[in-house]
């Protein structure tokens, strides 16, 4: 069903195979080179574009290089009210928002769905972008950790997630926008892709990474002062999904 998506939306925004071919290749390039910085990631090594490129195919165009592994792990989080935090931690950090949409399942039933977008995350972030009172995501989120479970996945988030404009993803992806030293930071612990997808403990493990971050903590792939962070999670498969999103921040208002 994922490998449905990099023809569709190289289909609908006009964009060649072999353009298409290096957008999904930067994407897991850029993960694992993130990956190499985190001594808690399943996979810590680089790994060079011409391999990503070259590795054998598991469905449609996706490769091997294309395709989250599937981790054992397990994360846990201590929440309190916010006026209670500081009886824990001297730097907590606190949550702007927390949305959770499930969407009818249509999807694969309904001959306008395209499979270049999840309906569920757009709503999801549109909530939680409410809450958190954020006008311009690209702008104001500083870092996000999304669900990659494959590389064409990463590339319509950024357009689910108000990131990029609609059609535009893929020049943003290649121009290294989202990049560790770009504009906006994407999965700088690795993601899925690299960190490894524990299932159930991968949406509070990016949390963990938000918290890191945050507080000046992540070592070699640590940001420049960031404000916002993000993360997203997804459950299902394209047109039949639940999508869950966080807005968090270290300053409490």
């Amino acid at each position: 069903m994922f490998s449905l998506l990099a023809p569709s939306y190289a289909k609908k925004y006009g964009v060649d195979a072999d353009l298409m071919k290096e957008v999904m290749t930067h994407i897991a390039w850029k993960n694992h080179l993130n990956g190499a910085k985190n001594p808690r990631a399943q996979f810590r090594s680089e790994v060079a574009k011409e391999t990503i490129s070259c590795s054998p195919l598991v469905a449609g165009q996706l490769g091997i290089f294309d395709c989250s592994g599937v981790s054992d792990g397990a994360a846990a989080a201590l929440i309190v009210r916010a006026e209670d935090a500081h009886r824990y931690t001297d730097r907590p950090i606190y949550i702007k928002a927390l949305s959770f949409v499930a969407g009818p399942a249509e999807g694969p039933l309904d001959p306008a769905y395209d499979y270049t977008t999840f309906t569920e995350v757009v709503r999801c972030a549109e909530d939680a972008y409410a809450q958190a009172g954020v006008k311009d995501p690209r702008t104001e989120i500083s870092m996000a950790e999304v669900h990659d479970c494959f590389t064409p996945t990463e590339l319509v988030l950024m357009e689910d997630l108000g990131f990029s404009e609609r059609g535009q993803g893929w020049k943003d992806v290649l121009e290294g926008f989202f990049d560790l030293d770009g504009g906006l930071p994407i999965n700088p612990d690795g993601g899925l892709k690299s960190f490894g997808h524990p299932i159930g403990a991968s949406g509070l493990r990016m949390l963990f990474e938000m918290w890191l971050q945050l507080r000046g903590e992540a070592g070699e792939r640590q940001l420049a002062s960031p404000r916002l962070g993000m993360t997203h999670n997804l459950g299902g498969a394209p047109g039949a999904c639940v999508s869950f999103a966080s807005i968090v921040g270290a300053e409490r208002d």
